[in-house]
């Protein structure tokens, strides 16, 4: 063994949880191995080197997307089917549709119970938290405004967690 202490130390990907597009590069949220989930990190696809892990999650996000896409689909057809009806029957009264909302509702709209704040991001400009729900795997950007009122204790919980403390006497060196 040598002493030279140059060595790199490996860190390996356990699972990649979410992808986002930042400057038109991608980059992966992770689960390192041995480490806690509040040590995810995004990390550029460049960087990494585990190809099966993202094909494996590349295959499962087209797939939810896929999905999403033919709920949309789904829904538009069956507005446009309440449309046909209303005209046919025009002279009936006919109840208003509920206004569908094409973006993915996140974890406080579907009724779940925030566990904890994995991270933090401004990347859109608002910052977000990436929220982990009770009971499930998932995690969703949640507006930060949002989690004020919703769990501000997880939000303080988070903060004390990632808090630093400059000591004054290495300041005045």
């Amino acid at each position: 063994m040598s002493g030279s202490g140059s060595e790199e130390e490996e860190y390996v990907v356990e699972k990649i949880i979410d992808k986002r597009t930042v400057n038109g590069k991608v980059q992966y949220f992770l689960k390192w191995k041995g480490y806690d989930e509040s040590e995810n990190t995004w990390e550029p696809h460049e960087n990494l080197e585990c190809p099966e892990l993202i094909a494996e999650f590349e295959r499962k996000w087209e797939k939810k997307q896929e999905e999403k896409k033919n709920a949309r689909k789904l829904k538009i057809s069956s507005e446009d089917d309440a449309k046909e009806k209303k005209k046919k029957r025009s002279t009936e009264p006919v109840k208003a549709q509920p206004k569908v909302e094409t973006n993915k509702l996140n974890g406080f709209e579907r009724g779940l119970k925030p566990e904890r704040i994995i991270g933090a991001t401004d990347t859109s400009g608002e910052l977000m938290f990436l929220m982990k729900w009770e009971g499930t795997d998932e995690a969703d950007l949640v507006r930060s405004v949002d989690a004020r009122t919703k769990c501000p204790q997880l939000i303080i919980e988070f903060y004390e967690k990632h808090l630093t403390w400059n000591n004054a006497s290495e300041d005045n060196k």
